[in-house]
């Protein structure tokens, strides 16, 4: 006898590579007979998919297990799993705070999912399983990927640093590449289903090639991408700037459809600091990467990660961060106050900051950024430029009569609605007539719209609603992702 169809909702926390793995998840899910959860009533499934990266993870994932537990007595057969950098780090101690949970799973099997539900359902017990090393490359996965015209390739997972204050290569464990064939195929079957955007991801991306013994190989990967037809934009994150050589700089430049475009994590503009983080480079390199970048490729807009309140920063430190800042005038940053992890050397390092100093600290950097952002936002104003049209991006959308989307640079724009219809996917050209410290505006008509494969794409993922299965046999799970990050932070985690 069947059961009527179960339901699923992914929460993810946390990098890029949460998010990928969280729509590996749902196509795995959907692949047992799962449908995505809609807005009204509980799920019969919800798996958090979590970071471990910042101090109050646990808070924030234990506080959401107390929300659900009256829910699950309520909702007969309703399921939670545990997924990601802390339950690989946790592990018993989730089911022993938490006994409510069915399922904890950690980094390396993300596979075993649906296995594990269902043992879990059948046994009436918690069942954690967490694996020491990479059992299967999760690009084997199936994928529900939530977004037709952009999506994540991971060409990498792991990570070979040991920065003191990232507690991330601990759970994902080395460095692992995928081959070049593989990756370039993926590519291609993405560009075949609409998709117009990739971004290439791992944890230390430009690193790629470690694992396969040949310096080159990321700048190479980036040149067959460009021999790819139909492929518009190709981004990277995270670099390393240890590992951003010039054959890298000269593949952004002479790629056309690499995007000009650069997040590359600093952390501290402190060589006293960035040698206590492990950091192996110093300011004068950073900040010569940036230069080369700009010599190559003027218009590149270049954004950043940096951790304020570092163990034993001083304040020549933190004006040495503001010294970088001002050189390397980053379109934006993703800035972090130091946070405590345990396990991490950086935990037991003395010259712990103050908090109150800490955050006096935050609030110069974050005003300094603002400016600069800002400055280097009104630069656009009257530039043209073609926008990918996004999906959620803009917020006020439907009040402002605008639509939103992303330039080539990364930049997010609003713009004035076209008096043609324009879908997701397509490509407006628009004329920028204001700039704010985050934002653009193209208040003007639009000067030209293009429609593309991915607006066909997402209009045919309208029009034909997801195929939904007869029904499952007993007990048979599914999970859901969220929509793919706009901006590339990487929540200071190290790993790049």
């Amino acid at each position: 006898m069947e059961e009527s169809l179960r339901t699923y909702k992914v929460v993810t926390y946390g990098c890029q590579m949460n998010v990928h793995d969280s729509e590996r998840l749902s196509g795995l899910l959907e692949d047992a007979g799962y449908a995505k959860a809609g807005q009204d009533g509980d799920p019969d499934l919800v798996v958090f998919n979590t970071c471990a990266v910042r101090e109050n993870a646990d808070n924030k994932l234990y506080g959401n297990l107390g929300r659900l537990a009256p829910a699950k007595q309520q909702h007969a057969g309703m399921q939670i799993a545990v997924g990601g950098c802390l339950a690989q780090k946790d592990r018993d101690t989730i089911v022993r705070r938490a006994p409510w949970v069915d399922v904890v799973f950690g980094t390396h099997n993300i596979g075993h999912l649906p296995a594990l539900l269902e043992r879990a359902r059948v046994e009436q017990q918690a069942q954690v399983e967490i694996l020491e090393s990479l059992e299967t490359f999760p690009s084997t996965l199936p994928t529900r990927r939530e977004s037709a015209y952009a999506a994540w390739v991971a060409i990498s997972v792991g990570c070979n640093n040991t920065c003191t204050f990232c507690i991330v290569p601990a759970l994902r464990g080395k460095e692992e590449d995928r081959r070049p064939g593989d990756i370039l195929a993926e590519v291609e079957a993405l560009v075949a289903e609409g998709v117009v955007e990739v971004t290439l991801l791992g944890q230390n991306v430009n690193s790629y090639g470690s694992d396969l013994g040949d310096r080159e190989a990321f700048s190479k990967l980036l040149r067959a991408c460009g021999e790819v037809e139909g492929l518009e934009r190709v981004r990277f994150t995270s670099p390393h700037p240890r590992d951003f050589t010039d054959d890298v700089i000269a593949a952004m430049a002479e790629t056309p459809n690499v995007m000009h475009q650069l997040h590359m994590p600093m952390q501290s503009g402190s060589d006293t600091v960035l040698k206590a983080m492990r950091r192996s480079y110093r300011q004068d390199r950073y900040l010569g990467i940036i230069r080369k970048v700009r010599e190559a490729m003027p218009d590149a807009a270049i954004s950043t990660d940096i951790i304020v309140g570092f163990p034993g920063e001083t304040e020549e430190d933190f004006e040495q961060t503001l010294h970088a800042v001002r050189e390397a005038r980053f379109t934006n940053a993703f800035t972090f106050q130091y946070s405590k992890r345990p396990g991490t050397p950086a935990a037991e390092m003395d010259g712990q900051v103050p908090k109150a100093v800490v955050q006096e600290r935050y609030d110069r950097l974050i005003a300094l950024q603002e400016e600069i952002s800002w400055e280097e936002n009104k630069k656009q104003v009257g530039r043209r430029l073609e926008i990918l049209v996004a999906e959620g991006e803009g917020k006020k959308d439907d009040r402002t009569a605008r639509l939103s989307g992303r330039a080539p640079d990364n930049r997010l724009v609003h713009f004035t609605r076209p008096s043609e219809p324009v879908r997701p996917g397509d490509m407006v050209t628009v004329e920028i007539t204001y700039a704010a410290p985050h934002h653009l505006l193209a208040e003007g008509a639009p000067l030209g719209v293009r429609r593309t494969r991915a607006g066909d794409a997402w209009e045919k993922r309208q029009a034909v609603p997801a195929a939904k299965p007869a029904g499952v046999m007993l007990g048979l799970p599914g999970i859901g992702a969220p929509a793919p990050l706009a901006a590339a932070p990487s929540n200071g985690c190290g790993c790049d």
